[in-house]
């Protein structure tokens, strides 16, 4: 029978809730426990896929092909567990769920209400988690989204009070994460608003058996714990310090000095093995002393959100960190290639250039433009999704001559669709879950650089996109264009492009794929941790300091 952890937020939103269930995660799973993660989130969207990134930041994509909140990306980069559609929910998919049951009679004629049906479903899903596997997770940590007090997460809170019920208090965990706002003109932290949002969590019925409390640059003194522990009815032991600390990888580290996992195990009464941390640790010590250094250019639609391309931000440190490289990283707004605020041609004074995903035709033109530069000036160049059509409508313009050539994403009516909508998606309209999403099969082609960074013949990578590669060009292409299609996915008899190189280029590697939503702190993607290195001998090349 698996135990449950509660992650709870309180007095503001994005106080970390992700990064310490992603946190806790990784210390349980070091103590030789097998580990579920969740993610409860508010929202009605069914899921975030049709949500604009400006809005939510990054939609992480499972192997299964759940677009899902960012913070799964969290828990695999810490944990390395593996997450599915079990493992986001939303308010939207709830109310659907019940919904659709109401119309099938399955409630007999009952009338449908908050509670027990919505909260009831709620309780299936985190039940959901671990029922097919029960025997094989020993603890299951499921985050709920928003702040306590928000008139949307009371349905999830009210199901978990239940749950606790429903298993027994003895087999549950709730951490509640709470800010401390530091107060300039008293000159100290205060726990007023902790001390409120405990006693509103309180009043639902749940009391939480660990605060961790978010205290900026300072660090949680023991009259503050002290204090909170005495109004909030938690011990001392279990009011954990949580100051702003990089890099994030290092915030397990602290937690476990803090006792967390011990404090857990013991409410929890579990009593598994020490944890090994060496290996993280080791990975932590080397961020905080790379020795070398490399510039790279992220060109994206959506850079002035700091989430919007959060896993390749982390990719590239993880392919940092192989390499023994800080990496400099300059986000660049594509439509200012096309505007003339940012000259593509400056993009010669970067070690390295990503071409970044995205959806609709702005800012498409700079993008084609950047890779121009790029091809040109043998900068090495990872083009992903959207970045590997870019550069095959690049090639096709530029090279082949096709001036028209384009994606029918952004010109339906081209003469030369080079990217187009595959047949089955040709007349569909709802938008979401229309792609094609989760993990491929992509068999490499031997002596491409994608199969020397992999070093197999074939791999399983993750989708999100509509727009394929038309292979009516491809032979024109690879014979007069030095295109290598160097890895492509077998369906209905024909292949699909996943990954096209240049043959006459130091390192341009592009794929349809995204590579980022694997890459881990411990293993590094290959494409990226390549891409990094080619980036570090162009910079060891043109002398750069």
């Amino acid at each position: 029978m698996p135990k449950y952890v509660f992650v709870t937020g309180g007095v503001v939103s994005s106080v970390g809730k992700g990064i310490v269930a992603a946190s806790l995660g990784l210390l349980l799973k070091t103590r030789g426990l097998r580990i579920a993660l969740m993610k409860l989130d508010p929202y009605i969207n069914v899921d975030p896929g049709t949500m604009n990134p400006y809005e939510h930041g990054e939609v992480f994509v499972t192997d299964d092909g759940a677009e899902t909140d960012l913070d799964l990306g969290h828990y695999q980069r810490f944990t390395g567990v593996k997450l599915s559609q079990k493992s986001n929910v939303t308010t939207g998919g709830i109310y659907n769920a019940v919904i659709q049951k109401e119309r099938r009679g399955e409630y007999l004629g009952k009338t449908v209400q908050v509670i027990p049906h919505i909260t009831d479903e709620i309780k299936r899903r985190i039940r959901m988690l671990t029922a097919e596997e029960e025997e094989e997770t020993d603890v299951a940590i499921i985050e709920i989204g928003g702040t306590v007090g928000d008139i949307e997460s009371l349905p999830f809170l009210e199901a978990i009070r239940q749950f606790h019920l429903d298993v027994g208090r003895q087999d549950c965990c709730t951490i509640h994460v709470t800010l401390l706002p530091y107060v300039e003109a008293a000159g100290e932290l205060k726990t007023k608003p902790t001390q409120h949002s405990v006693r509103a969590l309180r009043d639902i019925g749940i009391t939480p058996n660990v605060i961790i409390c978010r205290t900026g640059n300072l660090r949680l003194s023991a009259g503050e714990r002290q204090k909170i522990a005495m109004f909030s009815n938690v011990s001392e032991e279990s009011i954990i310090g949580a100051e702003d600390i990089s890099p994030i990888y290092a915030i397990p580290l602290n937690f476990q000095q803090q006792g967390l996992d011990q404090t857990v195990l013991k409410i929890l009464d579990l009593q598994p093995g020490d944890g090994d941390l060496r290996e993280w640790r080791e990975m932590v010590d080397r961020i905080e002393s790379l020795k070398k250094h490399v510039r790279i250019a992220a060109i994206g639609k959506y850079v002035s959100h700091d989430d919007a391309y959060k896993s390749i931000h982390e990719a590239l440190v993880h392919a940092g960190v192989y390499s023994d490289c800080r990496i400099d990283l300059d986000w660049v707004d594509s439509e200012q290639l096309e505007t003339g605020a940012f000259d593509p041609n400056t993009l010669s004074n970067y070690d390295g250039v990503i071409i970044c995903p995205g959806f609709g035709r702005r800012g498409i033109e700079g993008k084609i433009e950047a890779v121009r530069c790029i091809r040109e000036g043998g900068i090495p160049f990872l083009g992903i999704c959207l970045g590997m059509q870019i550069a095959v409508i690049e090639l096709a313009r530029n090279v082949l001559g096709l001036s028209e050539a384009n994606s029918t994403e952004f010109d339906p009516e081209t003469p030369q669709p080079v990217i187009s909508l595959l047949s089955e998606q040709r007349g569909v309209r709802e938008m979401g879950g229309t792609m094609r999403l989760g993990a491929y099969r992509c068999d490499l082609n031997h002596g491409a650089k994608a199969h020397a960074a992999y070093g197999v013949d074939v791999v399983y990578e993750r989708h999100r996109h509509r727009y394929e590669f038309n292979n009516q060009y491809r032979e024109r292409l690879e014979n007069e264009a030095n295109m290598i299609v160097s890895g492509v996915h077998t369906r209905d008899g024909h292949e699909l492009v996943e990954i096209m190189e240049l043959r006459d280029h130091p390192w341009f590697c592009a794929s349809q794929f995204h590579p980022e939503f694997t890459s881990m702190p411990l293993k590094p993607q290959p494409l990226f941790r390549e891409f990094v290195r080619a980036a570090l001998k162009h910079r060891e090349e043109h002398r750069r300091d």
